[in-house]
């Protein structure tokens, strides 16, 4: 199965994934629970930051993104795929658009939108189906919004936090633009530009922006 193999971008043979899964390395453990646990570990010791981004290929490696301490949805993205493919847990990368509908102030100032393109997400192989899960959000990041942190428990999808805990919406997936074997940064790319005209094609020689 691709989604197995490790790739430029998915390089888990890397000393910084190694050491991310060696907990996991055991046999005893099964897949359902080391699928579960890391994507706790990725969700909560990352902070999600959507305010940096690269267009730099390298920027994009599970072991670049490994040694940093934050990531945007699609960054912590490739780092639990490229931890469960060491696991020999088939994982792939699935990206669509969302709209926030919380704390939106600051998105709207450097987006000049409350919508994300392209929005990360996982899919996984278990018990002989594909689930869905997202890791963006960490748990202390989710309860500063008062919304529930996404638990992953390897039997269903876990992917979106549709209300906040007062029952307000707070997020909506608005479209979809399917599962991918590795990461399509060119695509990637395109989608910024295209959504974001005013930030991105301003400044065409740059590779890095702090929003």
């Amino acid at each position: 199965m691709p989604y197995l193999e490790p790739t430029f971008y998915f390089d888990f043979e890397n000393t910084s994934i190694q050491q991310l899964i060696s907990d996991y390395k055991n046999e005893s453990i099964s897949d359902k629970e080391k699928a579960i646990d890391i994507y706790t570990k990725i969700r909560d010791q990352w902070k999600y930051d959507p305010y940096n981004i690269s267009f730099s290929k390298e920027h994009y490696r599970s072991s670049f993104i490994a040694k940093k301490s934050t990531g945007n949805c699609v960054e912590k993205s490739i780092l639990l795929i490229a931890c469960l493919r060491a696991l020999g847990i088939p994982a792939r990368l699935h990206l669509g658009k969302v709209k926030n509908h919380i704390a939106v102030e600051r998105l709207i100032e450097k987006f000049g939108s409350n919508e994300l393109s392209p929005h990360g997400m996982v899919n996984v192989f278990l018990n002989n189906k594909w689930l869905k899960m997202s890791p963006a959000f960490n748990a202390s990041l989710c309860k500063k919004f008062n919304v529930e942190p996404l638990e992953f428990d390897g039997e269903n999808n876990s992917f979106l936090q549709q209300y906040n805990s007062e029952g307000s919406k707070f997020m909506e997936y608005i479209d979809d633009y399917g599962h991918f074997e590795d990461v399509p940064l060119e695509f990637m790319v395109r989608m910024l530009k295209e959504h974001y005209p005013h930030i991105f094609d301003a400044n065409n020689n740059l590779t890095e922006f702090k929003l």
